[in-house]
């Protein structure tokens, strides 16, 4: 298969223009023309759907896309292997992560990174729904949970701990619960979800945080909505504390059964698809994230 045109057929995917993406790599438009068709003709399949004003990606391009960019990245990996090739970091590369983390910690590191690396371009999708990395086309995604999925690697880039909150006004008004079944007696406000989550104390007490047992009437689907409602006096929520220790140092939010913590193994994870070879743009975001967040994260004394 003709590397040179796939390459060519993944920059045109990014630029939705054939001639650009032809321009780049040193085609004339006639010439880049006529090589994606030639990758088509040899795949059987309408790559990228052309007409005099746009281009568009088809269905099957979009599901050759994933295996496109793998094709490449596995050739330059074999050219590295043996000390040649460009293994410098240039492209695009599409990145994932939950909105209100990304706004609080990593969006405003971006200038920076874009200066260290001028190759390098940045396609962001912020928000607390989760893509299909494979499907999505994704290179490397940030989640904060544990890794179950076997078809993902991952860098832990901190750990999450997460806990129960209240404004001092809801807590005023409602009282202060002291042990986890009492929760049922208040308006929490559940996420996404109204799974039950195992609560764990000193000398091995359990309990639950369970909206299905209480008054809930918010289910947000966004952490930054949901700190904002705790903190107008909403209810009592669980949020991570790296979401929520400014406010907890200004006293805008108390924390609820500070004896008891989420039992689970969540933590902030880079992950990437465990089929992709780690390119060198990849490789790169990860250490300056590592560097920027993971070292010394900003809540760990909070």
């Amino acid at each position: 298969m003709d590397t040179e045109a796939i390459r060519l057929f993944v920059l045109a995917s990014e630029k939705l223009n054939i001639s650009a993406a032809g321009r780049e790599l040193g085609m004339a438009p006639a010439v880049a023309s006529a090589k994606l068709a030639k990758l088509e003709k040899a795949l059987g399949a309408d790559l990228l759907r052309r007409s005099t004003r746009k281009v568009a990606l088809s269905l099957e391009g979009a599901e050759f896309l994933p295996y496109a960019r793998e094709i490449l990245a596995q050739e330059n990996a074999a050219y590295a292997a043996l000390g040649r090739g460009n293994v410098t970091a240039t492209g695009t590369l599409r990145f994932t992560a939950p909105s209100t983390f990304a706004q609080l910690y990593i969006a405003p590191t971006l200038p920076e990174f874009l200066a260290l690396h001028p190759g390098i371009s940045l396609d962001l999708r912020l928000t607390d729904m989760e893509f299909d990395l494979i499907q999505g086309s994704f290179d490397l995604a940030l989640r904060n949970s544990a890794l179950p999925d076997s078809s993902l690697k991952g860098r832990k880039l901190a750990d999450d701990m997460r806990i129960l909150c209240a404004s001092p006004e809801y807590l005023s008004q409602y009282g202060t619960p002291t042990h986890p079944g009492e929760l049922a007696a208040h308006q929490l406000i559940a996420f996404k979800e109204q799974s039950s989550i195992r609560l764990l104390g000193r000398d091995n007490n359990t309990g639950q945080f369970n909206p299905r047992q209480a008054s809930c009437r918010l289910i947000v689907d966004d952490g930054l909505s949901q700190k904002i409602a705790t903190v107008a006096g909403a209810g009592i929520s669980m949020n991570s504390l790296w979401s929520v220790y400014r406010e907890l140092d200004d006293g805008s939010l108390v924390r609820v059964l500070p004896d008891y913590w989420v039992d689970d193994q969540a933590a902030l994870w880079l992950v990437y698809p465990k089929s992709n070879v780690l390119t060198a743009k990849v490789r790169i975001f990860i250490d300056f994230l590592l560097e920027k967040i993971g070292d010394t994260p900003a809540w760990v004394n909070a």
